[in-house]
């Protein structure tokens, strides 16, 4: 086979086969290309994993190029034109918590002391061999460098001391704007509150804690004996608060009290049947109050705030009976639900424990001390001899009551932190909040995740919303990072309604318990809103 090739120019070549003289024109290939534009338009973009500077301006039409090659089936798409920006074209980069931590620490000040430093650095004593418990117990290796802060010493970011609160009590008093009630309670150095009703009494001789009985409700009755609804329209705006809301509780049983907690320093008692007003301020604490909790007949509450305080309140007086302080930023708050326990309170705090406080004598009882990072969450299960804890260590552990020993520790490895947790009304399973934007069930009693069962199509985006369920058991409601309220159905896990209630996160709500279809929602827009359905119809069963 004889093959002549023509010149070299570019004209097509020429192919002369012996047996049967055959032409054949080949086509080009692909098209002409400039290696040395491409090498240089190739190299241009590289970078290693260490730099910290681009020497290369990307031109804006290259920014708004198509995406050469497969498409990326788990890219999202749609954050693809949030990407390309103006000045920088942006890609998402992933950091694991090894090194978040370690930049964290860095940024805090809490270095570990390297080669060259350590000679400077001492390490303190390794105490002695013999000794396992006490202040000189064996630490050997494991001692810790001298003039090196540590993460204990670093608290919530809302902590000063005593000296510079009194500082910024001087300031206050001389800032003409406040208002002389407000300069009063910080020069007497106390806690006040102020009703703001005409009359404490009425004719009877009757305060706001008296349960109403000239309502269309029976608040005396028995919690979920009526069929839920899903609501859908806001009746009622609750507005007094000059901060974000951070808590609502409704008062036990008949639910015709609202207690709220803010940012504002304050919390306010409102009236929820009559007239819907503010009845009572409390102020007290000077920094944002955390958590809120009534004791079981709602005549005394308890306040948790950034300032390290926890203050037990009159209901009806609006007097501050106590206030106990460990040096450590409370989480969360609750009253022993048994009737004989009712003087003791449980408080998960920023230093990882969970206190046990007797009321009366304001002194710590017991400490639960097992956690590797805040404690989020504490809710009692089987009768109130056990409760479980949450915590930003992303695990679930629950307890004896009283015996400072974890009967059960949850952990997995796909878990995320849940700042917040729910009861069923059947007091049989638990539901928990996860920052993964689904919510989770465990049986009560077991503590074991029914993993057929789980609610999503919300997004909490970071924000410790907190979760509830109708009185009925029927459904189970979140609020969400973008200001919605959602709805699933218990049973078959299905999401039925996303109501816009507000333009800020929803952090809290709570269900009327002796009502068919209301709820009471609160927002870091500092609103407070009720949510009243069209009443007991079968257009509220639709799936939305």
């Amino acid at each position: 086979m004889l093959v002549n090739y023509g010149s070299d120019d570019d004209s097509d070549k020429e192919v002369s086969v012996a047996r049967g003289v055959e032409t054949v024109k080949s086509a080009k290939a692909a098209p002409e290309i400039d290696t040395a534009a491409a090498d240089e338009q190739a190299q241009a973009l590289m970078m290693r994993p260490t730099d910290d500077q681009m020497m290369v301006n990307v031109p804006y039409e290259y920014m708004n190029n198509a995406v050469a090659g497969p498409e990326d089936p788990f890219r999202d798409k749609n954050n693809r034109p949030y990407q390309n920006l103006l000045n920088a074209h942006i890609e998402e980069q992933t950091m694991n918590d090894h090194d978040f931590m370690s930049l964290q620490r860095q940024h805090e000040g809490i270095t570990r002391p390297d080669k060259k430093q350590r000679k400077a650095f001492a390490r303190e004593d390794k105490g002695d061999l013999e000794d396992v418990d006490g202040d000189n117990a064996y630490k050997g290796p494991w001692a810790e460098w001298k003039d090196v802060r540590q993460p204990d010493e670093i608290d919530a970011p809302y902590e000063e001391d005593m000296e510079d609160w009194e500082i910024e009590r001087q300031k206050w008093l001389d800032d003409k704007s406040k208002s002389n009630a407000s300069k009063t309670l910080l020069a007497q150095g106390g806690e006040k509150s102020i009703f703001h009703g005409s009359q404490l009494r009425d004719y009877q001789g009757r305060t706001y804690m008296h349960i109403p009985t000239d309502v269309d409700v029976n608040l005396y009755g028995e919690e979920g004996s009526q069929t839920n609804f899903l609501p859908k329209a806001c009746i009622h705006t609750w507005a007094g608060h000059t901060k974000g809301v951070s808590r609502i509780k409704l008062f036990p049983g008949s639910g015709h009290l609202l207690l709220s907690a803010s940012m504002d320093n304050k919390v306010k008692l409102w009236d929820v049947y009559n007239e819907g007003k503010c009845l009572r301020t409390f102020m007290g604490h000077y920094r944002a109050v955390k958590d809120i909790a009534f004791n079981n007949d709602g005549t005394r509450f308890l306040s948790a705030s950034y300032d390290k305080q926890i203050k037990l309140w009159d209901t009806e007086t609006g007097q501050c009976v106590s206030a106990f302080s460990n040096n450590k930023s409370p989480q969360c708050i609750t009253f022993n639900p048994d009737a004989d326990k009712q003087d003791t309170f449980l408080a998960g705090m920023q230093d990882r424990k969970i206190i046990q406080v007797d009321l009366r004598s304001n002194e710590i009882t017991q400490e639960y001390d097992q956690h590797l990072g805040p404690v989020n969450t504490l809710t009692f299960v089987d009768d109130n001899r056990r409760f479980v804890t949450t915590s930003d260590d992303k695990t679930m552990r629950a307890w004896d009551y009283d015996i400072p020993v974890v009967i059960k520790y949850i952990a997995e490895p796909d878990m995320h932190s849940m700042p917040a947790v729910g009861l069923h009304p059947t007091k049989k399973f638990l539901a928990a909040q996860s920052l993964d934007n689904q919510i989770l069930i465990w049986a009560a009693d077991t503590f074991k995740q029914n993993r057929r069962k789980r609610f999503a199509g919300h997004s909490i985006s970071g924000y410790a919303c907190q979760l509830g369920f109708s009185p009925d058991g029927r459904f189970i409601s979140s609020g969400d990072g973008a200001g919605n309220i959602v709805f699933w159905d218990w049973k078959t896990s299905r999401l039925l309604k996303k109501v816009k209630a507000h333009d800020r996160c929803v952090i809290d709500h709570a269900w009327l318990p002796h009502e068919t279809s209301k709820v009471i929602t609160a927002s870091w827009d500092g609103a407070i809103k009720l949510w009243v359905s069209c009443g007991n119809c079968l257009c509220e069963m639709q799936v939305y």
